[in-house]
């Protein structure tokens, strides 16, 4: 958060101190939101923007989702009762799997108004748990969901602008050369910009894509107009009769069916910059019947020529289709925007939470909390992209890629956001059947997607594999580095005793940030014993970062005298805000502290971590893995936004 608008909302805080500090409690449980994220926005303008930012990935599986049904199985033919039943099965999987599991059931799992599956495993309020103890069992599970999410972050933008620009081969086969090179220039310039934020076009996404899911409609009705009996398919029997025509075949058919829904976490994950209802409201009045529309188009389409290959651009007619190439391109940058931003999002979330190593977070809006650019994972997104648009080549052979992660991503949600429900008491035999209900829809959308794993479904799987163990690694490390600190410091109490009155004191405050508020700081006691002088104020800091989205004003500020001019100051932030120490210590004149923070001196400790497989914890590989991570991390004054140049670095050896 900027620093001016971190002083606009600590101004409106009260003077009575933090509050309750224990989040991810039953605060939360009744699954309101605490804050209103559309504050002074109109419902109609909440929908348009969702429509931009939710919507994109959803609203763009229409270029190749039915293609990719029939033509990517050999074993499925373009026969009507085929088209029938994948028609079938692609309208019931958006009812089942968006409009009944996630904003009718998921959905009420709110953390403070905030989704996603960070969110989520924060409601089961795991990271204070003993180790093999379910809750911590199921944190795992929900960083291994979340680190499935990255390998969706570099697939997305790659599949969905590769669509779009395929079209133009439809135009004329003379483009086929350019396709590639096409799109691999709209996503550099994509990634170029990110580093501008996205308030200053994120106005444009909204009408862009609702001009966008009109022309799907009419793309669509224009297709049903030659074949209405298409709409036979909204009969669940076709789905059934078609497994049963198809056997094996046809389960396999649901690797692709589920493209159709990819995209769905998206809504839960962003419920907190639009709330529920614009959510709601978006797709049930404009985005799913659109997207129906438009694939019984296709269908229609299908079943009056067998012989098309690309139903969707083949439904337009011949002057338009350059410029339903042009809009296509425009929503899949859309799309590819709102993903990238997602994955902004979910590392800030886990830097927050002690999972990744600190990392150079820029906000890029002083409205949106969501607006961050974090420039070391655009680069690495940017490449890994490019990597797969070079690998793969074409949409339809990204599309055996695709998948896997997501619909193991959407199984770990409905474990989670049962065990929510069940520890907030919400009917819990209920909420049972509905979880078995759906886990049952969820896991055979899984076993499809797994026969893809030979054939680049291997990818996700392995950038998830890499991310989660790199949490591991980190989360691990910083515990050996935690013991070894408390096993070199004293109680606070015990130091303050002894404290000598006639020690040599000088003017001015220091600020000594420690992750402990009971312990004295290393750091400290490393100063006196060295320089053998106190600052008459000294301010021992600790900022927290709690399991739920945000912290009130009011609860940001803890604050306590210790005797002999030492206090010790708490900040509250929740794994959604950004940390700000100079502006909690200006608004400590609020609670009776006065702090000239510009003439403040800041002390922080600099460990040199040093691998030796004479300490017990960890392999020594993995030991110079983290120290290489924690060598290579934002350091804490950027981080916290401390002033350089009133910074004292204190250096300690730790090994580990």
């Amino acid at each position: 958060m900027p620093a001016d608008e971190e002083d606009r909302s600590l101004a409106k805080g009260s003077k009575n101190g933090a509050g309750n500090k224990n989040g991810g409690g039953r605060g939360s449980d009744s699954g309101s939101q605490s804050e209103d994220h559309g504050e002074g926005q109109s419902l109609p303008f909440l929908c348009l923007a969702a429509l931009g930012i939710v919507y994109g990935d959803i609203g763009t599986s229409p270029i190749y989702a039915l293609r990719e049904a029939f033509f990517a199985h050999g074993g499925i033919g373009v026969a009507p009762e085929n088209i029938f039943g994948v028609l079938s099965l692609l309208f019931w999987s958006l009812i089942i799997v968006i409009s009944i599991k996630y904003l009718a059931v998921v959905m009420r799992a709110s953390n403070n108004g905030e989704g996603g599956i960070i969110a989520l495993v924060a409601l089961l309020n795991p990271w204070k748990t003993e180790k093999k103890s379910r809750r911590y069992l199921l944190m795992l599970l929900g960083l291994f969901g979340a680190a499935l999410l990255y390998g969706d972050g570099t697939i997305t933008p790659a599949i969905s602008v590769l669509s779009a620009i395929e079209g133009l081969e439809v135009a004329t086969p003379a483009f086929k050369p350019y396709v590639v090179p096409i799109t691999i220039a709209i996503l550099i310039g994509l990634f170029l910009i990110q580093k501008r934020g996205t308030a200053a076009v994120g106005s444009l996404f909204g009408p862009v894509m609702l001009t966008w899911f009109v022309v799907l409609g009419l793309l669509g009705i224009n297709g049903i107009i030659q074949h209405p009996g298409v709409f036979a398919a909204l009969n669940p029997v076709h789905a059934f009769g078609f497994f049963q025509s198809n056997g094996m075949a046809g389960f396999l058919v649901l690797g692709t069916v589920f493209l159709v829904v990819t995209g769905g976490e998206a809504l839960y994950a962003d419920m907190g910059h639009f709330g529920l209802a614009p959510i709601r409201l978006a797709w049930f009045f404009l985005v799913l019947p659109a997207l129906v529309l438009n694939y019984f188009g296709q269908g229609a389409m299908m079943l009056e020529n067998p012989d098309i290959t690309q139903p969707f651009y083949q439904m337009a007619p011949g002057w338009a289709l350059y410029p339903v190439v042009g809009l296509a391109t425009l929503a899949t940058v859309i799309a590819s925007q709102a993903v990238i931003s997602g994955v902004f999002s979910l590392t800030r979330q886990a830097v927050q939470l002690g999972q990744l190593p600190r990392l150079n977070i820029v906000q890029t809006s002083h409205e949106s909390y969501g607006q961050v650019y974090i420039p070391f994972m655009n680069w690495i997104l940017m490449i890994a992209t490019i990597g797969l648009v070079l690998g793969f080549r074409s949409s339809s052979n990204l599309a055996a890629a695709y998948g896997v992660a997501v619909s193991m991503d959407m199984v770990i949600t409905t474990i989670l956001a049962f065990f929510v429900a069940y520890r907030w008491d919400w009917f819990p035999r209920f909420a049972g059947v509905i979880a078995v209900l759906l886990l049952i829809v969820d896991l055979a959308f899984l076993g499809a997607n797994l026969f893809k794993v030979p054939d680049g479904g291997w990818y996700p799987l392995l950038v998830a594999g890499v991310i989660f163990f790199i949490m591991g690694t980190w989360r691990r490390g910083r515990e050996l580095v935690g013991r070894h600190l408390k096993g070199d410091t004293e109680p606070l109490e015990d130091f303050i005793e002894s404290i000598d009155d006639d020690a040599t004191r000088i003017d001015g405050t220091a600020v000594f940030m420690t992750d402990s508020g009971t312990k004295t700081p290393p750091m400290l006691l490393h100063h006196l014993r060295h320089n053998r002088v106190l600052h008459r104020q000294v301010i021992l800091l600790t900022v927290h970062t709690l399991d739920v989205p945000r912290v009130p004003a009011a609860d940001r500020l803890k604050l306590e005298d210790l005797g002999k001019g030492v206090h010790r100051m708490q900040v509250y932030y929740g794994f959604m805000q950004a940390n700000n120490v100079p502006v909690a210590l200006r608004f400590a004149s609020e609670f009776g502290l006065d702090v000239e923070v510009d003439e403040a001196t800041f002390y922080v400790g600099r460990e040199s971590l040093i691998p030796t497989s004479e300490v017990p914890g960890m392999m020594v590989w993995r030991e110079h893995m983290f120290a290489f991570m924690a060598l290579n991390a934002t350091r804490a004054t950027s981080y916290y936004r401390i002033p350089p140049d009133r910074v004292v670095e204190l250096g300690i050896q730790i090994e580990i």
